[in-house]
């Protein structure tokens, strides 16, 4: 059940507000989306929510606007693999932080890495390119994707994501992904440290 924390973005613009918890109304919502939110009430997770239909976060604007309303960055969310597409990686870094593939390579002891295609991506996490989230490795049981995660991520309070569609948002303790819903999944992530540039 959700209470409205009777906050709205102050950015010129915003029309989303902050609620509280699980929608009441699942009507019009996608499976991948209500399995995301069972999850997180199964698990006792306290989150806030924020709905934008309308605005799917597709764009560094919306994102900025998503961004304010919830007060936590949105991590960025990277599916990548070997060359050989054999082993598969979700990656979790700051949004602000730029990507390189060759330090990440590195660290990894992998030749290279490339993006996975959405048809990989949808066949292992039931998630669509642009609402990937760590959320989705629910759907992957057999842990065919390796979950990646840099450790500033872990620095910070609060975690934001998507609940596997990009037309909602929400955030929850950091403590609450590391000691509650990564458990729960069986998963033990790899913790890298990128700093956005080749070494």
């Amino acid at each position: 059940m959700f209470r409205s924390l009777r906050e709205k973005g102050k950015t010129e613009g915003i029309s989303m507000e902050l609620l509280k918890g699980s929608p009441q109304d699942m009507s019009g919502r996608s499976p991948r989306e209500q399995r995301a939110y069972a999850l997180l009430d199964r698990l006792g997770i306290d989150f806030d929510r924020t709905d934008h239909p309308d605005r799917p976060a597709t764009t560094m604007e919306v994102c900025a606007d998503v961004d304010a309303v919830l007060n936590v960055h949105i991590c960025k969310n990277l599916f990548l693999c070997n060359r050989q597409k054999t082993k598969y990686y979700f990656v979790i870094m700051p949004g602000d932080k730029p990507f390189k593939t060759k330090e990440l390579s590195g660290q990894m002891g992998i030749s290279r890495l490339s993006f996975g295609d959405g048809e990989a991506m949808a066949a292992m996490l039931d998630v669509h390119p642009g609402s990937v989230s760590v959320l989705a490795l629910e759907n992957d049981p057999e842990h065919k994707v390796r979950l990646v995660i840099d450790e500033d991520v872990l620095k910070e309070e609060m975690f934001g994501c998507h609940p596997c569609e990009n037309t909602s948002s929400i955030r929850f303790a950091t403590r609450d992904l590391t000691e509650k819903i990564l458990p729960a999944l069986g998963i033990e992530p790899v913790i890298v440290h990128l700093v956005g540039h080749d070494e």
